[in-house]
């Protein structure tokens, strides 16, 4: 019998009404930390307690905290010990970490900006961390505050409200997940040990101090794209890349847009052509900034103000690839940045491909 349909045939069995939904209150008991003064070098020297951040629910399943705290600094806060097989959400934290879910396999405390959940017998806790790590989103949207700066509380977490099938259902369908579990860790793994690859044949193919290097801006020519809104953008009609999908969808090289604007819009705007590079010229962060787009579609695209389109002789992918590389650093960037935008005339060091690359395209900047 296949887990599917041993976990059905349960289902039908233990469920013959329907699963019952709970609060969390109802099935667990859930705490609040807090965190010793960091000042005070006796709360935290030589200790032996382990102290889990909000940060380090990123790695899911906690067998081991980055920091351990000292019985004095323990006594001097109402942080909590909390059993092995407890969950734990983040309350608040930097960026994304804020809703995210993990799961304790040693005793610990935490900050304060994490809530401990400790189930009763009627909830497995790994059913519990599988169940919450559905609802990302659903709990950042309960979250106080807006949609980035919000917080959840403890009150929050108490009136959430799960699914409580038996016992049996609920460890049918951790055994399901946990097998996905490894899978995806072991995929991961062999993601990160190719991408390291990939890293080091990069920057070894980019050696730029066996070639002579040139500034881009005598290798090509810089265009800034003009201005569109999201709301501008259309199911059908002219291509269009729009500075944030630079991030979220386009990698080395692309043939297909993903948006598209009205024609009639598209025609006042600046397009890149086959063979011209899409270079992001703004972002949340510098390491945003400078990542380009080789065009390789047959069909103009119109691009956003918030990039330049680089015309060149080069090989179009050479050009994307290369502005992969740590030779364009996070320092680089700061020196041709103001704030997070890109100044109009983007300048790297380049390294000459072939006996073209000093000769110069021209197109009509208007």
């Amino acid at each position: 019998m296949n887990h599917q349909s041993k976990l059905e045939q349960l289902i039908a069995e233990k469920c013959p009404e329907g699963v019952e939904f709970v609060f969390i209150e109802e099935v667990a008991e859930c705490l609040a930390g807090a965190t010793p003064r960091s000042k005070v070098t006796e709360f935290w020297e030589n200790g032996t307690i382990p102290w889990m951040s909000s940060g380090e629910v990123n790695k899911k399943t906690i067998f081991e905290t980055d920091k351990k705290i000292t019985q004095v600094g323990y006594d001097s806060c109402s942080t909590k010990l909390v059993p092995p097989y407890t969950v734990v959400i983040a309350l608040a934290g930097q960026g994304k970490t804020r809703g995210l879910v993990a799961r304790t396999r040693i005793e610990l405390c935490t900050n304060q900006s994490l809530c401990s959940i400790i189930p009763n017998e009627r909830l497995d806790s790994d059913f519990l961390y599988h169940f919450l790590s559905t609802q990302y989103q659903q709990l950042r949207t309960i979250s106080s505050g807006d949609g980035t700066r919000g917080g959840l509380n403890l009150e929050m977490i108490r009136s959430f409200k799960i699914p409580l099938p038996p016992l049996a259902v609920q460890q049918e369908i951790v055994s399901i997940l946990d097998k996905f579990t490894q899978l995806e860790a072991e995929l991961e793994a062999e993601l990160e040990a190719r991408r390291k690859q990939y890293e080091y044949f990069l920057e070894d193919l980019y050696v730029l101090e066996k070639s002579p290097c040139k500034p881009l801006d005598e290798v090509g020519m810089f265009t800034r794209g003009k201005r569109f809104v999201k709301d501008d953008i259309v199911d059908t009609g002219q291509p269009c890349i729009h500075y944030g999908e630079m991030y979220t969808h386009y990698g080395a090289w692309a043939t297909d847009a993903i948006s598209f604007l009205p024609e009639t819009l598209a025609n006042r705007l600046r397009v890149a052509k086959h063979g011209d590079v899409v270079i992001v010229a703004a972002g949340e962060t510098i390491e945003d900034i400078g990542g380009g787009v080789a065009w390789l579609g047959e069909q103009d695209i119109v691009v956003h103000d918030a990039c330049f389109i680089f015309t060149h002789k080069l090989n179009p992918k050479y050009v994307s690839y290369f502005l992969q590389t740590k030779k364009v650093s996070h320092a680089d960037k700061e020196t041709y940045t103001n704030g997070k935008d890109l100044i109009n005339t983007f300048k790297m060091d380049w390294k000459s491909q072939n006996s073209h690359s000093n000769k110069r395209r021209t197109r009509k900047n208007s």
